[in-house]
């Protein structure tokens, strides 16, 4: 029997335009023999399916059903396509927690986590992982931005620190002149705002998953901005402003190291389904560093993770299916 598979898009914050886009790949590819599909747009007015003739039907919140004509359907599983708040930072995998309903990716604790910059970084560096240096601020806390980030070394990234696809970010290379335009840029975005300092080398991402309780590593991807753009900002990433090489034209120490630190994070985290962990390989210390995890990598037709998952001779249909396979069918220990 079809197990009832909500696709959960939409958002709160400017990354809702990105989760739309992601919802129509993983739509397109669903196997429909598996699953019966509800696409559900989860915004600040509703929560609601919109039926084949046109009828917007609005999810009971109370158990995460809906009511059409006669019939309730219920939920099996639930495929979180959400960049941003709430799907991405914890707070729809609690309510699902709640009501006992499987969801892929990781969990509430995971999801908040990760979705906080600061922590991210102050996590990982705890365990041994090696991050760029950065400072915290907090809109109205009074303090001289300038005087907190004098130890860090320009280039800075200035970024809001609950958030994604580099919304909001700036890279300052003259702090006295730009940064208090950055952290208003920023705090636009996000009441709290990360300083970072710039780790100069090859910006690499690698997508991560777990299937049957291995670690499978997806081909690493070298990302770079074109020539007229300082950093792989949102532009970069979604308008086509950016070139990617997957899988990356690396030598076979380079592409060890950023696995073993890609499969070490996703363990340290205890992650679950697919993550996308962004680095930059440093030359002089011949190192990684981890910049940030990604719990609901973007899906759309220009994301990595799709372009990682067809190099690794995979359908996307497949790999969704594996996804939620692992949700559905965990296996017993």
């Amino acid at each position: 029997m079809k197990k009832n598979l909500a696709l959960i898009t939409g958002g709160f914050s400017g990354e809702a335009v990105i989760s739309y886009k992601s919802a129509v790949t993983i739509d397109n590819n669903l196997d429909r023999s598996l699953f019966n599909v509800y696409k559900i747009d989860i915004n600040k007015e509703d929560w609601h399916h919109v039926l084949a003739d046109g009828r917007k039907i609005e999810i009971d919140k109370n158990d995460f059903s809906l009511q059409i004509d006669n019939h309730q359907v219920k939920f099996d599983a639930v495929f979180i396509g959400m960049h941003g708040t709430p799907g991405e930072d914890g707070k729809l995998q609690g309510y699902f927690d709640m009501l006992g309903i499987p969801y892929t990716g990781c969990n509430a604790a995971v999801a908040a986590l990760t979705f906080n910059k600061r922590n991210t970084v102050a996590a990982a560096a705890f365990a041994g992982i090696d991050v760029a240096k950065s400072v915290l601020f907090y809109k109205n806390d009074g303090q001289n931005h300038q005087l907190a980030v004098s130890h860090l070394r320009p280039p800075l990234f200035v970024k809001a620190n609950n958030g994604g696809s580099s919304i909001g970010m700036s890279k300052v290379n003259n702090p006295a002149a730009d940064l208090d335009a950055a952290m208003i840029k920023a705090f636009q975005e996000d009441d709290e705002v990360l300083v970072e300092e710039f780790i100069s080398g090859r910006e690499f991402t690698v997508g991560v998953f777990r299937v049957k309780n291995e670690i499978v590593v997806l081909p690493i991807t070298e990302v770079s901005a074109n020539a007229d753009m300082p950093f792989f900002d949102f532009e970069a990433k979604y308008q086509g402003k950016s070139s990617e090489t997957t899988p990356a034209n690396i030598n076979e120490e380079m592409a060890n190291k950023l696995r073993e630190a890609a499969r070490k994070i996703y363990q340290v985290f205890n992650c679950s389904g697919v993550v996308r962990i962004d680095f930059i390989y440093n030359d002089q210390t011949n190192k990684p560093f981890m910049l940030e995890i990604n719990t609901i990598p973007g899906q759309s037709e220009v994301s990595i993770v799709p372009q990682q998952v067809r190099a690794m001779g995979w359908t996307l249909k497949d790999f969704y299916t594996r996804l939620l396979e692992e949700i559905l069918y965990k296996p017993i220990l």
